[in-house]
């Protein structure tokens, strides 16, 4: 006999999702932070109350029946209106300490945001920050992160932002690869120089063709696609390469090039969930994040 929603509990609907997306007992335990017996228990409870075999045992793991497919759309709502339900709760909460997640690209987190944080805990001590780096774009409605640092527009729905400002871009160069290779007085001598680009990702290399010059893949003699990993490359003298403008002229080591072409520019926007806009403890990280970030825009005028 099927039990009536009122008495399905929330953690065997949880825990439907989380084996159906993962595939298997052992990553929804992990996931959910849970026991693999534990989640066993769960979905076989849930199916003893629903009156429905929900999954099959397969060499390739745990997979949905049809009957477990037509519950992952509603249980999918129930999840988001749980998250928004938490969110809500913690906007309306007036406390004033506590923790806040900060989610920003792996190098606004590695070269732009520790003096920010470090600033901002000798400001309000009883703040608690956590700094998500991850180049993947953090899905703030579900807790994920509380505020978002992003160099893209933010398109998700239920958020609030605010552009900060844009951020130039620089062509830089070791100076002992400077001393060794040569300073260039024109454009066209970079073209002569070793380059630090990409790996498969084509954005530079589009870049210099936009610009008129007819580069390919094999021109840049050290390639990286992860940005830190790349921004190292250039520091440690592998050639010339391109990074955030502040960044670069604030390292002793490091050189910028003069170039007459126009360079990209990164936007920068504030992102937070609407429904925490008016938590005082929100609001303060905010404000300090809004503040920092406005300098570092308004040094470049300097």
């Amino acid at each position: 006999m099927q039990a009536p929603l009122s008495r399905l509990d929330w953690a065997h609907i949880q825990t439907l999702l989380a084996v159906a997306e993962t595939g298997s007992l052992s990553a929804a335990a992990r996931r959910l932070g849970l026991t693999q017996p534990t989640v066993g228990r769960h979905i076989s409870t849930l199916e003893d109350r629903l009156g429905l075999d929900l999954f099959t045992r397969t060499a390739s793991g745990m997979q949905p029946t049809e009957a477990a497919l037509d519950l992952l759309t509603p249980a999918r709502r129930m999840q988001e209106a749980a998250h928004l339900l938490e969110l809500h709760a913690a906007g309306a909460a007036q406390a004033e300490s506590g923790s806040v997640r900060i989610t920003a690209s792996i190098f606004m987190a590695h070269h732009v945001l520790p003096p920010i944080f470090a600033r901002l805990r000798r400001a309000v001590p009883e703040i608690s920050l956590e700094l998500v780096a991850s180049d993947t774009t953090e899905n703030l409605l579900f807790r994920e992160a509380d505020i978002a640092v992003r160099m893209v527009r933010p398109d998700q729905l239920d958020v609030v932002s605010r552009y900060v400002g844009k951020l130039e871009v620089g062509l830089f160069g070791h100076k002992d690869y400077l001393d060794r290779a040569g300073r260039p007085t024109r454009d066209a001598d970079i073209l002569t120089h070793e380059f630090v680009g990409y790996d498969r990702n084509d954005q530079i290399i589009q870049g210099f063709r936009d610009a008129g010059f007819a580069v390919d893949r094999e021109f840049f003699t050290t390639r990286c696609d992860l940005q830190t990993a790349y921004w190292e490359l250039i520091r440690a003298g592998c050639g010339l390469g391109f990074g955030q403008a502040s960044v670069g002229r604030a390292d002793p080591n490091l050189e910028e090039i003069p170039l007459s072409l126009p360079l990209p520019t990164l936007p920068i926007w504030l992102t937070t969930p609407e429904a925490l806009r008016n938590s005082p403890l929100i609001r303060r990280v905010w404000s300090a994040l809004d503040r920092e970030l406005s300098e570092i825009v308004d040094q470049q005028q300097a």
